[in-house]
């Protein structure tokens, strides 16, 4: 493991963050996690608590560790194409404040899960996600962005069933670029990525996509 490092987590309460609270503390790196005061409670044991409004950095970007990896994980749950309205009230407001949040705490390192595009379907998620990604760019962050399509995990596990399809799809020449960027990727290989970035900074904006989500580990990519 390269040295332990302060970390800073937004959504840490959720289906992803405790996971990954949970294997960054247990890799020995330092945690801060955002959350309200109802679901604080959640965090996995030994991270520090920052009580605020994700959807106001105001609230907790004064507690921010200089010079920490800031990751961002908060969105809207079980998105889909109902949901247009919320990823903009929510998603795109959330990324908005923690862009800024990181900035004002000299940041070293902003990780942000997006969305892999194009696609055929999900075209509201797609265009907010990419809106935050261009804010990323425009503030000068250190940044990686890493696009998943479908995460693989407890209660999100109907599109096993397409595997055989994927499979099919990855080998045809045609169809395979597009099969491999909207692949399914595990939620430990999710994990396992986002705490790959947190451990090997990018001088610049790198993307990490289904392909190198799959091989979980990226120092070199840039």
């Amino acid at each position: 493991m390269n040295d332990a490092r302060r970390v800073f987590v937004t959504g840490g309460t959720g289906y992803m963050g405790q996971r990954l609270i949970a294997e960054l503390l247990g890799r020995g790196h330092q945690v801060q996690a955002l959350a309200r005061e109802p679901s604080a409670r959640k965090l996995p044991k030994g991270c520090s608590v920052v009580l605020g409004d994700a959807l106001d950095g105001a609230t907790y970007a004064p507690r921010i560790w200089p010079g920490a990896t800031f990751v961002h994980l908060v969105g809207v749950p079980h998105p889909n194409p109902g949901k247009a309205e919320q990823f903009r009230t929510i998603d795109l407001v959330a990324a908005h404040e923690a862009i800024a949040a990181a900035v004002q705490a000299r940041a070293e390192h902003f990780v942000y899960v997006s969305v892999a595009q194009p696609a055929p379907v999900m075209k509201p998620y797609q265009a907010v996600r990419a809106e935050c990604e261009q804010m990323i760019q425009e503030r000068g962050l250190n940044a990686t962005i890493i696009r998943p399509w479908y995460v693989l995990g407890p209660g999100h596990r109907w599109p096993y069933l397409l595997i055989p399809l994927y499979w099919v799809l990855e080998r045809v020449p045609k169809t395979r670029e597009g099969a491999q960027r909207l692949g399914l990727v595990t939620l430990k290989e999710m994990i396992s990525a986002l705490a790959s970035a947190v451990e090997n900074p990018p001088a610049g904006v790198r993307v990490i996509g289904v392909p190198q989500i799959r091989r979980r580990a990226f120092a070199a990519v840039a």
